[in-house]
């Protein structure tokens, strides 16, 4: 694994922040650069609303923080701030001084996109513009652990499946779509994100199989490392880890409401 420095995290986290403009696109909305990172914004109240790769180029001021809240605040929104320990510790310190307070962990894990073995799994399939609703109803089935899924978390989910450098797969068992996830693949670095697996669905090895998959496809398309994101001691963390994964930092989700 290539040595979690600043370079790496820098690499990790502003690819990250490419991402997070990207969706706001999809979705109509906006985001701005503001201390070096991208604040992005999907809507009051939308997970897509959060900072990322702040203070990864270098001290963030007073002034630039004041910048990011009004951006939020001016939009009726929460602020939420992805705060990389690697960051410039100029962001810690204010965010310390103005009473932000963890609202989550988030384990970073890459691993080199080396061959694998081939893994083809009958059950994987990359998904089509077809799809869109089959995905997005898995993704948030699996998610939410419910079979009622609203249209506003339909709606999250077409976004996260129309992103422009996004790759959207499905596993299917008799034809149904049973679990699904998705990565970006960008400047040769491979984002896996939305794994999710519908409930009844599960320890039927479909989350290592959609893992393994993206590999395969991360190594055909010249990329060099892949990245998630997991919580802490999780079951997805586990297998990741199983596949040659490691943790290269633990990230803080950072909120002032």
């Amino acid at each position: 694994m290539t040595h979690a420095d600043l370079a790496l995290a820098r690499r990790l986290e502003l690819n990250e922040a490419r991402n997070a403009a990207e969706l706001t696109c999809v979705c109509g909305e906006n985001a701005t650069c503001i201390g070096g990172g991208q604040v992005a914004f999907g809507g009051p109240g939308s997970p897509l609303s959060h900072a990322v790769g702040v203070g990864m180029q270098g001290p963030v001021t007073a002034a630039e923080l004041d910048e990011l809240e009004e951006f939020y605040r001016s939009r009726g929104t929460l602020i939420n701030i992805d705060l990389c320990p690697l960051a410039d510790p100029s962001l810690a310190e204010l965010l310390g001084k103005r009473c932000y307070r963890i609202a989550e962990f988030n384990n970073v894990l890459v691993r080199a996109a080396q061959p694998v073995p081939d893994g083809a799994d009958a059950r994987i399939r990359r998904a089509g513009e077809a799809d869109r609703d089959a995905w997005a109803r898995t993704t948030m089935h699996g998610f939410l652990e419910r079979e009622e899924v609203l249209q506003p978390e339909m709606d999250l989910a077409a976004t996260l499946y129309g992103m422009p450098s996004g790759v959207p797969w499905l596993a299917e068992i008799d034809g149904e779509p049973v679990a699904a996830a998705g990565m970006a693949v960008r400047d040769g670095l491979a984002m896996l994100f939305g794994d999710a697996t519908r409930p009844g669905y599960r320890n039927r090895g479909l989350h290592m199989a959609l893992i393994v998959a993206r590999m395969q496809y991360a190594g055909e398309h010249e990329c060099d490392l892949i990245t998630a994101s997991t919580l802490p001691g999780s079951g997805s963390q586990r297998n990741y880890e199983r596949l040659g994964f490691l943790v290269a930092y633990t990230k803080m989700i950072m909120l002032h409401e």
